[in-house]
């Protein structure tokens, strides 16, 4: 378990600092077709979400399964694919890494003369112009669902071995894309929570919003794997990690 446990705090640290970071440090304003608007700039950090995310599933996949992402423990604690007990173990370990993540990219943005092209190290919001609360929170329920529900499907033992990871990615890229220009997309309790705790005021007051909507998206998801699932039940090496001791 303590190896599981590492890879989650790990996992979650990159994700966050990786690709959090890359719209901190000024993708979107440095990335960009020539002529291009700033739609260019949700694409790079789209990608970004994605392809770290890509390299996660397969480099800890088979050790913990890569969640990195609470709303995805969940969704396999509900499927029953591991316990309720290594779920929290995996929350503290996620929130520890985003923490961590977090207090790196106050550090850079602090102390070593890095620009925030964000405003808020990377932080979602709503009632920002593009979105009110229950707005967000419906976005969120929706972009997470989707997310979790492709993770389930796709980490089934019938599922083609070997792509379950390029599909995560590139579904996390999707919903990014959609929801970027919105909230800045959380689809992930922790990524939200480490920025924000750093960012503190308005960001820290909404970010209830990013963990309670992902989860219950996380819960919707497994509602329609139940209906949607495989006869076979057991999943496949990405989430193997989960089961192993």
């Amino acid at each position: 378990m303590p190896r599981k446990l590492i890879a989650e705090f790990v996992g979650t640290f990159l994700l966050v600092f990786l690709a959090v970071g890359a719209a901190v440090f000024g993708i979107a304003a440095k990335v960009g077709v020539e002529g291009g608007g700033p739609g260019n700039g949700v694409v790079g950090v789209a990608l970004a979400f994605g392809l770290v995310l890509l390299g996660i599933a397969y480099a800890f996949g088979p050790i913990s399964g890569a969640h990195v992402n609470p709303a995805v423990t969940l969704g396999m604690a509900l499927s029953r694919r591991m316990s309720a007990k290594d779920a929290l173990a995996y929350w503290v370990a996620q929130f520890l890494g985003a923490i961590l993540a977090g207090a790196v990219l106050k550090l850079f943005v602090s102390s070593f003369g890095v620009t925030d092209y964000t405003g808020g190290l990377g932080t979602n919001s709503y009632d920002n112009g593009n979105i009110n609360m229950a707005g967000a929170f419906m976005l969120e329920v929706l972009l997470t669902g989707a997310f979790v529900l492709v993770i389930l499907l796709v980490t089934e033992r019938v599922a083609a071995p070997g792509f379950a990871g390029l599909a995560i990615g590139l579904t996390l890229t999707l919903v990014h894309l959609v929801g970027i220009p919105l909230d800045g997309t959380s689809v992930n309790p922790a990524r939200s929570f480490g920025p924000a705790l750093f960012a503190g005021g308005e960001a820290l007051g909404q970010v209830w919003l990013f963990i309670l909507a992902p989860l219950v998206g996380a819960v919707i998801a497994v509602g329609i794997w139940l209906i949607t699932r495989s006869t076979e039940e057991m999943p496949a090496e990405l989430v193997a990690g989960s089961e192993r001791q």
